[in-house]
């Protein structure tokens, strides 16, 4: 077989030969564009991750990829979808205000990376963490027992940074630790009047923390016999609504129980455990009565530290104080048992039980005014602002009456709470006012008055020269339509009269009654106001208990 001829022309070589060079330049060239590209897809498939990582004392430090780098933004949100500003300090990252502790929170950060790396890696970049706050710290214990004039320390279940405390009478104080630690001294040794005492602390295990609600604690020494911190002092006056603390040296269930210590007279209220050792009873509704005695009984003989003084008690007892005089005759007179009327100064009282207590204590300003512009000047006499007089007097034996109450003319607890409630439920005045004036002067005449009018004018007869009716002013205490009166002569001899009529007695045995007679006008009876019968009829209704009876010349 013939072999092929394979000589070619120096023209197409020549030609072979530039395709060949044009073909290794293309190669040469095109080979630094992909080392490049190589290059970038390396950088973004090996560039480091921005990280926060976990610290105890912040939520977290940040840890950047590299150059070109930086922090943008930082925020987190807590378990509830609340968000909040975070801040970076020395690469830490740290809440802006206070958060709860043991709160879960997803803390955020947004990274933005220079140009000539944003190309390639993105130009930012958002980061997140989880980060459980620690939870609240807590006093190890309730009862302290420092030793003998050694300093009060309190122990925590965990370390803390932040310590908050108050003792009563001293300003509160807070305490910043740059490293936690376990034990906090409160600034106070456990002898003279600190021998025993309270305090009231929060703590936190970070700066960044909300402190916690705070925990009353208390120490005592140790002793043979129960002890007791109590709050208000025993002995001392308090408000109708003050709360009363008992913290005692040992925890509650083991003296008492599940049982609350005794309080006389019963008061609404309710007994709260704030610690492990302490009571606190709140008083509700109207709370302690004005003019009441209160007394607790201790379970045992205790040693009651208060005031910085310790006494040996088995009960414990404190007074209430009594409404104002003044501010008796308003509510009276607002309720129409008065005849003045009186318009407060300021605001009226408010509406309520508080308001009205407080009040009774502190009486508002105002003014007085006779309600009737023919009051008889005896009447007028009779009273005396801010005074307790006749008028006060027979005042509270009508309210008395009214609201079924003893009748002795003695404004106290269960006066004060009725008249308190009658004073806010009734909007205006219901009671009427009557007075009776006596002359005995003859002709002996009696002056009946209601609310700004004179109803009778009459005969009467008063005691004879031996058993005359003394002059005074007096209140009705007794009210019956019919009734047996005893009693003795000015001979010494002994009389009853049965079946006498329309009564009112207003001093002692002597009353206002009718009795037959052949002439009125004279002094004829022994002590006693006699009238007709016809006109003790009239005048009875008029004459309830509490009605003031004048008997003047």
């Amino acid at each position: 077989m013939a072999q092929r001829d394979r000589t070619i022309s120096y023209r197409e070589y020549r030609r072979r030969r530039k395709k060949l060079l044009r073909v290794r330049l293309a190669v040469l060239c095109c080979i630094p564009f992909v080392v490049a590209a190589a290059g970038a897809v390396a950088v973004k498939v090996f560039w480091p991750s921005d990280r926060i990582l976990a610290e105890a004392a912040s939520l977290g430090h940040v840890r950047l990829a590299g150059i070109g780098e930086r922090v943008q933004s930082t925020w987190a949100v807590d378990a509830s979808g609340r968000q909040f500003a975070v801040r970076v300090r020395a690469g830490a990252l740290y809440p802006v205000g206070k958060v709860p502790a043991g709160d879960r929170l997803t803390v955020n950060m947004t990274v933005r990376r220079a140009g000539w790396v944003g190309w390639l890696v993105g130009k930012t970049v958002k980061v997140s963490s989880t980060v459980a706050v620690p939870r609240a710290a807590h006093a190890t214990v309730t009862i302290l027992r420092p030793r003998a004039g050694g300093e009060v320390t309190v122990r925590f279940d965990h370390p803390v940074s932040v310590v908050s405390f108050k003792r009563p009478g001293a300003d509160r104080q807070q305490l910043v630790f740059p490293h936690p630690r376990w034990t906090v001294p409160i600034g106070v040794h456990a002898a003279g009047k600190n021998r025993f005492g309270t305090v009231v602390v929060a703590a936190a295990t970070r700066s960044w923390e909300q402190l916690p609600r705070p925990a009353r604690l208390s120490w005592f020494p140790a002793g043979a016999r129960l002890e007791a911190l109590v709050s208000p002092n025993p002995g001392t006056t308090i408000q109708p609504k003050s709360a009363i603390t008992i913290s005692f040296s040992e925890p509650i269930a083991n003296i008492l129980g599940s049982t609350h210590p005794a309080l006389s007279p019963s008061t609404p209220g309710t007994w709260t455990q704030t610690a492990v050792n302490s009571l606190t009873f709140h008083p509700s509704g109207a709370g302690f009565g004005l003019g009441s005695h209160i007394s607790l009984a201790l379970p045992a003989v205790t040693d009651v530290t208060a005031g910085g003084h310790t006494r040996t008690l088995s009960s414990l007892t404190w007074s209430v104080p009594i409404g104002s005089t003044l501010r008796l005759e308003q509510l009276l007179a607002e309720l129409g048992y008065l005849p003045l009327s009186w318009q407060a100064a300021g605001s009226p009282v408010a509406n309520t039980t508080a308001a009205q207590e407080q009040a009774a204590i502190d009486a508002p300003k105002g003014t007085f005014a006779w309600r009737y512009p023919d009051t008889p000047s005896d009447l007028q006499g009779l009273w005396v602002a801010g005074e307790w007089t006749r008028m006060t007097q027979g005042a509270v034996m009508a309210f008395e009456h009214d609201q079924g109450l003893e009748v002795d003319g003695i404004p106290g607890p269960l006066v004060w709470h009725a008249l308190i409630a009658a004073a806010m439920t009734t909007p205006t005045p219901t009671h009427q006012y009557s007075y009776v004036l006596v002359h005995r002067s003859v002709p002996q005449t009696l002056i009946l008055w209601q609310d700004g009018q004179t109803i009778l004018t009459t005969r009467i007869n008063t005691g004879v020269p031996a058993a005359p009716t003394p002059f005074g002013t007096h209140a009705v205490f007794e009210h019956i339509p019919i009734g047996t009166m005893r009693g003795r002569n000015p001979d010494g001899s002994k009389y009853v009269d049965h079946g006498i009529r329309w009564i009112s007695y207003f001093n002692g045995g002597e009353a206002i009654h009718g009795f037959n007679r052949a002439t009125y006008g004279f002094p004829q009876s022994v002590g006693c106001v006699e009238t007709s019968l016809s006109d003790a009829a009239k005048i009875w209704p008029y004459t309830p208990i509490g009605t003031l009876v004048s008997i003047v010349p």
